[in-house]
């Protein structure tokens, strides 16, 4: 589940997608893909086999390279920013790791209200620099080529991440936090919202032309 926003960008070459997004009649789809920054394409492969997942998100020639890839070698019609949504909790002052082929881990989740206190609402150039940093990179490279699309997780969704600590088919456990602690978890929700709008904002503010919001276990 995403929900977009326009940045009313303008000197794009090839704007298909800014135009759909408008509403406005087009002569076809715009094409890109969620996973469209990496995973199937050989030249990703040889990057994620020398640098760590974290090492390629937040070393911004390596976030730029990566967000290009596709764009060079497909030719979509629109970049997608190589990020991932639980740069968030990690800004909070959560421990984020990500094991590849296993997926996420939080080994410290959200249970108290001691726990909610340690989350701070982030200073997003000082903890989260890389990203604004990268884009700044990605469009200068991509020199009007295409939009760039930046994104961030939902709130409830990075809750899910946050309490249950790790991925779930069910989230049984963000789900009974939230019945058994709804006012823990309505701050919850507070803070990783302030924390989204501000680095929307900031990501909006360096360059990208489209943000999603991607909901992931919305339907939860």
């Amino acid at each position: 589940m995403t929900t977009s926003t326009l940045n009313m960008a303008t000197s794009i070459k090839n704007d298909l997608i800014l135009r759909t997004l408008k509403g406005a009649s087009t002569e076809r789809f715009p094409v890109w893909m969620m996973r469209q920054a990496g995973r199937y394409l050989p030249q990703y492969i040889a990057l994620r086999n020398k640098y760590s997942f974290f090492e390629r998100v937040q070393t911004p020639e390596l976030a730029a390279e990566i967000t290009l890839q596709p764009v060079d070698i497909i030719g979509v019609d629109a970049a997608i920013l190589f990020s991932d949504i639980l740069v968030i909790p990690q800004a909070m002052g959560m421990e984020v790791q990500l094991v590849e082929k296993l997926g996420p881990l939080l080994p410290d989740p959200i249970k108290t209200t001691n726990d909610l206190d340690r989350l701070q609402v982030p200073d997003i150039e000082e903890k989260l620099g890389y990203v604004t940093s990268a884009i700044k990179l990605i469009k200068q490279e991509l020199n009007g080529r295409v939009p760039l699309i930046g994104f961030a997780g939902a709130p409830w969704t990075l809750l899910c991440y946050m309490v249950q600590g790790k991925g779930s088919k069910t989230f049984d456990e963000a789900k009974a936090f939230c019945y058994q602690h709804p006012q823990l978890a309505a701050q919850l929700l507070q803070k990783i919202t302030d924390s989204t709008i501000l680095y929307l904002k900031a990501q909006i503010k360096a360059g990208a032309d489209l943000i999603q919001v991607f909901d992931s276990w919305g339907g939860f």
